[in-house]
């Protein structure tokens, strides 16, 4: 029989799926219109934060949790693409000098993230410790990186949009999601590879 404990994390995670989808859609978009990788990887943040939500979905699918380490790897995983990705795409932006022509999408998206991020990051640590689990804790660190993300996104925005002559700014914000992105990816992963590993949350 499903716990209420489990149906409150399997609906945080369709929530989760819900607006990322919507965020990362509509990120991705002025992103590659206004050639800023800050808002085009905040974007693609947002479709790894589904990706996670999904594993966390597999796992509750069924009582078992030999799946834990598998959902919790496959998360970490999808940190380091996205770090990856983010920064070769950062570091080219710096070498041509591009930027984008304005930083309001991004004032715009980060705002409406912060806005009710962190009530999302702090249920599914609740649930997390309530049923013990290692892939849900993961996610709630998605939604963590997410708030941090919003931050970077924020301030970088703002600063574009006050100080047009720092065009490097974007690209820079872009480097250090990248940054906090890779780090909680080489955690997991590495977390995941203890012996000790037994699915239950920190």
């Amino acid at each position: 029989m499903t716990s209420n404990w489990t149906r409150h994390a399997i609906f945080l995670s369709w929530f989760t799926i819900g607006y990322n989808l919507v965020e990362g859609a509509v990120s991705i978009t002025f992103g590659v219109d206004d050639e800023s990788v800050a808002l085009a990887g905040f974007g693609i943040d947002s479709l790894i934060e589904v990706a996670s939500a999904a594993l966390v979905l597999w796992r509750f699918r069924v009582h078992d949790v030999s799946r834990e380490r598998k959902a919790t790897l496959s998360i970490g995983i999808l940190f380091l693409l996205l770090a990856l990705v983010t920064a070769i795409a950062s570091i080219f932006q710096l070498q041509t000098g591009a930027h984008p022509a304005t930083t309001v999408p991004g004032l715009a998206i980060s705002a409406a993230s912060l806005s009710f991020m962190f009530w999302l990051w702090s249920a599914k640590r609740g649930v997390a410790r309530q049923l013990n689990s290692a892939s849900m804790m993961k996610d709630a660190t998605c939604s963590l990186v997410c708030i941090q993300l919003s931050l970077v996104l924020f301030v970088g925005s703002l600063t574009f949009a006050l100080i047009p002559s720092l065009w490097w700014i974007d690209s820079a914000a872009a480097l250090v999601i990248a940054a906090l992105i890779g780090k909680e990816g080489w955690a997991t992963v590495r977390s995941t590879q203890h012996p000790e590993f037994s699915g239950g949350c920190t």
